[in-house]
């Protein structure tokens, strides 16, 4: 009996037909090189890929690279530059333009094909990956947005341990205004008490009457550093009232034009007549508006202006505070909500501190916020979204 088996086939016996078949079906590009670089055969497979046909592919002048895209040219120079020395690559990348303009992602591999001693020329295989270059954009994307997001969350946790010190900052000031508040206050009475039963003694027109204001002055400015002092710590919220923005800093300038005065600072209101109506504790918004002003009197040079403005949107209101001081650097901005922290120095006037700390404490807890820009030499902008 005859044996069975492959080797008597006759498609594989003395003829190419069956490997012809098979090569012409294979799915990826592949393109059979003469030694000196010129295609000798190409199959299908081009077709699908590139929109060109093997005929098409045969009688493009400098074959293949009339198909790669411009920026990958010079990489594929020297994938060529490889194959005619010889060797051997596997999936190296670049991009090919479709016929219809499209840029597509493939990957070639290349060897040098020999018939014993004879060297035959070169067979490239060219295959589809732009699934999986789309892959790869993908989860590149995933990734800078989970670096971004991990950064956000970063960034917060900062913020939120920020906020935690200025808060325990605000507890031991706390503890310290209610242990020193009444036993301050009491003898500033005393002394205020005795200095009025003294000025009363001397005529008006006295030399020491201007010593006596000045004592005056001094007493209302030690009982005003405690009141903020017990304030930014025994706060106590009261109730929201219907109201207008626009009159409550009217009323707040009126009260610091005094203050402005002895600095040879002008304030300019630009809030405009239009009433700005919002439900909320109107003494707790008029203190962090007096705050602001007056940090801004303090920080102006004699001469400058303050200007004061007030901006509505759908659900806020925005209220400006600019002078034209000298500005907070970049080595102070991220401390001056901190309680005690001041660029004011040992100006006479200015308070501890606890301004702008208390301001922010105020709004936050309202559901808004407190903004600054500041350029140094040209001055700063606070501004405060006031919900409606």
């Amino acid at each position: 009996m005859p044996q069975s088996g492959l080797p008597h086939d006759p498609l594989l016996v003395g003829d190419d037909t069956h490997f012809r078949l098979v090569a012409d079906s294979t799915y990826d590009w592949e393109t059979w090189l003469s030694p000196a670089g010129q295609p000798l055969w190409i199959n299908p497979a081009v077709l699908r890929i590139t929109g060109y046909s093997p005929r098409e592919c045969l009688a493009m002048r400098g074959y293949p690279l009339p198909m790669v895209c411009d920026e990958d040219q010079e990489k594929f120079a020297g994938i060529l530059a490889s194959i005619h020395d010889f060797t051997s690559g596997n999936d190296i990348e670049f991009r090919v333009r479709r016929r219809d303009g499209e840029k597509l992602w493939v990957a070639i591999s290349w060897q040098p094909m020999y018939d014993g001693q004879t060297h035959l020329g070169f067979r490239t295989s060219v295959r589809d990956i732009s699934v999986k270059q789309n892959l790869r954009e993908e989860l590149r994307a995933h990734a800078q947005n989970l670096e971004e997001l991990v950064k956000r969350r970063t960034e917060r946790l900062r913020n939120l341990e920020r906020k935690q010190v200025q808060m325990e900052k605000l507890a031991a000031l706390g503890q310290l205004a209610a242990s020193v508040a009444h036993e301050i206050n009491n003898p500033l009475a005393g002394i205020r008490n005795a200095l009025t039963l003294i000025r009363s003694d001397f005529p008006s027109d006295h030399p020491h009457q201007g010593i006596f204001e000045l004592v005056d002055k001094e007493i209302d400015r030690m009982s005003g550093i405690v009141a903020q002092m017990y304030q930014s710590y025994r706060r106590q919220s009261t109730p929201a009232s219907r109201f207008d923005l626009v009159v409550s800093v009217k009323e707040v300038l009126y009260f610091l034009e005094a203050t402005a005065r002895e600095r040879d600072v002008t304030i300019e209101n630009l809030c405009g007549p239009s009433p700005a109506m919002v439900e909320l504790p109107e003494d707790e918004i008029k203190q962090v508006i007096y705050n602001l002003v007056r940090n801004a009197i303090q920080a102006s040079p004699q001469g400058r202006r303050v200007d004061v403005s007030l901006t509505p949107t759908a659900t806020d209101f925005q209220l400006s505070v600019t002078d034209q001081g000298a500005g907070i650097s970049a080595r102070h901005l991220p401390s001056i909500f901190e309680p005690f922290f001041s660029t004011k120095g040992n100006d006479a006037g200015t308070g501890m501190g606890l301004g702008l700390s208390v301001s922010q404490a105020i709004i936050e807890s309202l559901g808004g916020r407190i903004e600054v820009q500041t350029t140094p030499g040209h001055g700063s902008r606070f501004s405060v979204i006031i919900p409606r």
